[in-house]
């Protein structure tokens, strides 16, 4: 057990609280461990009708796995990497295939592993105070925790749009997108957990029925209003044929995601087209396996550990990509990172 996760069960709802405050709750390997092995648990469990995962502190539900010790160059780095994908996900494949309501409460900040513990669930409540993305590409990653699987599902290309520019949301917006499915102001989210904990629900219909007594309207939804836009713009065959259309586009729109994309790794940007594009008829586990051929193979590259020394350690935020244009970043190259990989498939039973 580690103080950095606590697991709790009341009335027949067990809780888990992310408790690293300090590092806004930045998922590590140690979290991941006891966290499946209750899942697991309370899924067999009667006398548990349903989960809630929560945080501590004000600004972060989850910022995102632990990338300092994912991008250590060592042999401790490289066997963490993979103890951590792996048991990442096995928790997101877990809470995407759970069997009672999962419902997530989030207050702050919820990006890559923080989604990954949030997005499969079967309630996503959001406060104001709430903000999405999936970063990854800047970073020389992709977008996984089941990304493969939960972005194609989004809206038309909004999906795309996220995965490939890292756009970050609010509010409506992320409501609009399909990362939440609630709305509930802050002041209102410890009222809201007890509520949930008195009624103990059994069924998604029932923690409906609580949640609706305090879900507020997230009022008005920009993404919402730029979706045909969106539609357009990322409907393309390919990342090249994205970035030619928003070239062509005469708007701030465009011109803001032309900005965006040229900052990202070219490499991650054409990873990320084509695994949307692959997951839209894939199912949870099969993504799941697929991201971890993916990671295994970034992880054997060059662009990840730079987009971290960028972005995260030495923060110049001017990576070195290799290669550094689209044009240069060979199509066989990409479908290599959906081959099997030596350390063997996902397992998950």
């Amino acid at each position: 057990m580690t103080d950095e996760i606590a697991f709790a069960v009341q009335n027949g709802v067990a809780t888990i609280l992310l408790n690293r405050p300090q590092a806004l709750n930045a998922l590590t390997h140690t979290m991941c461990v006891p966290l499946e092995r209750h899942l697991r648990d309370w899924a067999k469990d009667a006398a548990v009708r349903a989960v809630i995962i929560k945080a501590a502190g004000d600004k972060a539900f989850c910022a995102g796995g632990d990338i300092r010790k994912l991008a250590d160059r060592g042999p401790d780095g490289t066997a963490y990497r993979q103890r951590f994908w792996h048991d990442e996900y096995r928790c997101n494949t877990l809470i995407g295939e759970y069997p009672k309501p999962f419902i997530a409460l989030i207050d702050g900040i919820f990006m890559g592993g923080g989604v990954g513990l949030s997005v499969h669930g079967s309630h996503r409540i959001i406060s104001e105070h709430a903000l999405f993305a999936m970063p990854e590409t800047g970073i020389g990653l992709f977008p996984d925790v089941g990304g493969t699987y939960f972005l194609p599902r989004c809206p038309g290309e909004i999906g795309m749009y996220l995965g490939l520019t890292g756009a970050r949301l609010k509010g409506a917006d992320i409501i609009t997108a399909g990362a939440a499915t609630h709305f509930v102001p802050r002041e209102k989210m410890p009222a809201l957990e007890a509520a949930l904990i008195a009624a103990a629900p059994a069924s998604q219909a029932d923690v409906d029925a609580v949640v609706v007594k305090f879900a507020a309207d997230a009022g008005p939804s920009p993404l919402a209003g730029l979706r045909v836009q969106i539609d357009r713009l990322f409907g393309g065959a390919s990342v090249p044929a994205i970035v030619a259309a928003l070239e062509v586009e005469d708007s701030d729109f465009a011109r803001q995601q032309l900005k965006f994309l040229a900052g990202k790794s070219p490499t991650s940007l054409k990873l990320t087209f084509a695994q949307l594009r692959r997951g839209r008829t894939l199912s949870l586990r099969d993504c799941m396996r697929l991201e971890w051929r993916m990671c295994n193979h970034v992880a054997g590259g060059h662009d990840f550990y730079e987009g971290v020394r960028a972005v995260i350690v030495d923060k110049d935020h001017h990576p070195h990509w290799q290669p550094a244009t689209l044009g240069t970043v060979p199509d066989a190259d990409i479908e290599r990172y959906f081959e099997p990989v030596p350390q063997g498939e996902l397992q998950f039973d």
